[in-house]
């Protein structure tokens, strides 16, 4: 059986960033390190990070003293405020492309624009680009939505830094329906991007994929929507022990990709234990 990876599967820069500052932050400290919510959404990242004594918590209020670190995802500007006004030290880990989502919100607000934001309205992203505008903006998930929306002078659309540019064009397509003028500035990660694309391509000339990374991880899932369009088997997957032998059954080629939030070492492993599966059989 053939076995191939996309390219540059698994971390992108911005998560590297963020794990990284995490350790050093931990290992140069002499008070209790914290992170709201997750640094990333991968389950064995942040146990090696609760095993250096850095701890996930979902409020500020948990912490009643120390450092809290905001994780790639970013937080509202209201968040860091209040972390500071309760005496925390903050350290910043906001994945660069999220901070010029932040920023480009902003501007198309001051700029009289009525916002849009393509996302999920529960991902902290989104939550964090929302509480940038002071919650002026509205968010949707696709096309189908732009329709409820009241015609405007002008709107403005950005997007969560995982979505496909394909949503983020129909989306633009359908507002165009309710406004005059439109001004889209595309804030998805280049990343994100060329990682779709080449799953798309890979999934298109394999029998199964395999995707890597936590099932919390919006991008990705993204992937195994990607996967599952290409009309291929397709598995989520977060570790190598979920491997079932019954799925390379008849696969004359497989396919492996990853989610920016998915360690190396997770990737390697499977990678290892699909050759020696084979290798087996």
């Amino acid at each position: 059986m053939k076995i191939s990876l996309t390219k540059n599967a698994g971390h992108c820069f911005g998560v590297k960033a963020a794990i990284q500052k995490a350790f050093e932050t931990v290992r140069r400290e002499r008070q209790p390190v914290f992170t709201l919510g997750p640094i990333i959404h991968n389950p064995q990242v942040v146990r090696s990070l609760e095993k250096e004594g850095v701890k996930a918590v979902k409020n500020l209020s948990e912490i009643p003293k120390g450092v809290i670190i905001i994780r790639s995802h970013g937080v509202s500007p209201q968040v860091i405020a209040t972390a500071q006004a309760r005496g925390l030290k903050v350290v910043d880990a906001t994945c660069p492309f999220v901070q010029r989502a932040h920023q480009l919100a902003r501007q198309l607000v001051e700029s009289g624009y009525d916002l849009i934001i393509l996302g999920d309205f529960a991902h902290p992203e989104v939550e964090g680009i929302v509480g940038t505008v002071q919650g002026r903006a509205t968010v949707v998930s696709g096309a189908s939505e732009i329709l409820d929306l009241p015609e405007k002078k002008s709107y403005g659309l950005i997007a969560q830094t995982t979505q496909t540019l394909e949503n983020l064009q129909q989306v633009a397509s359908a507002l165009l329906t309710r406004t005059r003028t439109l001004k889209v500035l595309n804030t998805i990660c280049n990343a994100t991007t060329d990682l779709q694309k080449q799953t798309r391509l890979l999934a298109q000339a394999v029998d199964l994929m395999l995707v890597v990374g936590g099932r919390n991880s919006a991008n990705t899932t993204r992937l195994a929507v990607i996967c599952q369009e290409a009309g291929v088997p397709v598995y989520h997957i977060e570790t190598a022990d979920e491997i079932q032998p019954g799925w390379l059954q008849g696969v004359k080629h497989a396919g492996v990709t990853a989610g920016t939030s998915t360690p190396e070492e997770v990737i390697k492993e499977i990678m290892e234990r699909l050759k020696n599966m084979t290798d087996a059989g």
